[in-house]
């Protein structure tokens, strides 16, 4: 079986990373799989990139343009709006054309547009598509935020200047797509359940099917290692307990940072004495922009793009926190459990199904920042963090190892090849 994963970016972003492990899994599980991405990065020769560099920044930018002008020309949601406007029709590379399936994962951006997405479904090729967000199932959100147009018909935005309109840009994109899904049958993955619920509201993919598959992770690469040895890379504090928080951009509002300082805040002021034993690691991008918000000693580790570097950051924490407001199935947690580091978040989106509370860490209240402080606080002070951390090892390695994850996947390829075969 050959399958062809279409991805926007070759490693930049969480879904990036994703496709990559799936890419891997699959090729170690008996399928020929490669990667079609825009932005490629790395000599990897099962990855292909676009051809015509040139042109694929020019649609990006031309994309982006368009809906800055609908945006009436404000940056605010810029990048929180996508359109598939402009794209490139992949149907004549040799790639596709060997591909028994293809399976679309984060697609924006530039890399393919709804016209495109309608050629793939026109070629007689079974189409898997995994959801990162909403997007697929919405019109031109990647996340609700609360709205409930996507179970009925997109309009009236709220990313859009007065709220949209009854015939705005979301209510046109909603049609375009309706007519694309509305001909073909495409295999729909969702990461998390809870991604899976909303998928299935949508009034889009009322005739589609939606099943929830984990992304995977390569557990031989993320594991536990020798925290001293971890923190001595990184020349972070031995003798002190880390509290560990990472994000691609760490000011990403959606990551809930403001939530993160006001529970270091509170758990200082009741307890003065963290001053002595307790320090925070930042890792990812604009870190420098919070440590001084932060009444903990506090390291920035700023953006680190290589793997077995990553692995050593979390295996130097003692705790990893990530208070999403709006989140599918983070990486990072992911990550952080098969290192072994207990973890903290909200009980939104996919969390709470990652994070078993109170035996691999902790489900704070939703937007509760006191309980998020009780939260690091019980599992620095008031569990057995050597079970804590056991008990997260085993989690990732009965739900999102590779092989678990993979055959999965498989079982679901040939399920979208034999509907094709019997249709034909």
């Amino acid at each position: 079986m050959r399958v062809l994963i279409v991805n926007t970016s070759e490693k930049t972003g969480g879904a990036a990373v994703a496709s990559n492990r799936l890419m891997v899994a699959l090729n170690n599980n008996g399928v020929k799989a490669k990667m079609l991405v825009r932005d490629k990065v790395s000599d990897d020769i099962t990855v292909v990139e676009l051809p015509n560099k040139a042109m694929q920044q020019w649609k990006f930018l031309w994309e982006r343009f368009k809906i800055f002008v609908n945006l009436r020309f404000r940056r605010k949601h810029l990048f929180e709006v996508d359109t598939a406007s402009c794209g490139t029709d992949i149907t004549s590379l040799p790639e596709f054309k060997e591909a028994d399936v293809i399976h679309l994962e984060w697609i924006n951006q530039g890399m393919l547009s709804l016209a495109d997405i309608n050629k793939i479904l026109n070629s007689g090729v079974p189409v898997v598509w995994t959801m990162h967000d909403l997007w697929p199932a919405s019109s031109i959100c990647h996340y609700a935020k609360g709205c409930l147009n996507f179970k009925s018909g997109c309009h009236n935005c709220r990313l859009l200047p007065g709220n949209g309109s009854d015939n705005d840009l979301s209510a046109r994109v909603w049609q375009k797509k309706n007519k694309v899904y509305g001909k073909s049958s495409i295999q729909f993955v969702t990461c998390s359940r809870w991604l899976e619920t909303q998928a299935k509201e949508s009034a889009l993919l009322r005739n589609q099917l939606v099943v929830s598959i984990p992304n995977p992770i390569d557990t031989l690469i993320f594991k536990v290692k020798d925290k001293q040895a971890a923190r001595e890379h990184f020349s972070l504090p031995k003798d002190m307990r880390i509290i560990l928080f990472v994000s691609q951009r760490v000011t990403d509002e959606r990551k809930g940072m403001s939530y993160f300082v006001e529970a270091i805040k509170k758990m200082v002021s009741e307890n003065p004495n963290l001053a002595e034993n307790t320090a925070i690691a930042i890792l990812g991008g604009h870190s420098d922009d919070i440590v001084e918000d932060l009444p903990l000693k506090s390291y920035s580790l700023g953006y680190i793009g290589n793997e077995k570097e990553i692995v050593n950051v979390y295996n130097s924490a003692d705790m990893f926190v990530l208070p999403s407001v709006e989140d599918n199935l983070p990486n990072t947690i992911m990550e952080a459990m098969a290192c072994g580091v207990p973890c903290v978040g909200f009980n939104v989106g996919g969390i709470p199904e990652m994070i078993d509370h109170k035996k691999n860490g902790y489900v704070a209240n939703y937007k509760d920042a006191a309980d998020l402080a009780e939260g690091m606080r019980w599992v620095l002070d008031g569990a057995d963090i050597k079970e804590l951390s056991r008990q997260a090892v085993a989690k990732v390695a009965s739900h999102y190892s590779q092989r678990a994850v993979a055959l999965r996947y498989i079982d679901i390829y040939n399920e979208a090849m034999a509907k094709k075969s019997y249709r034909l």
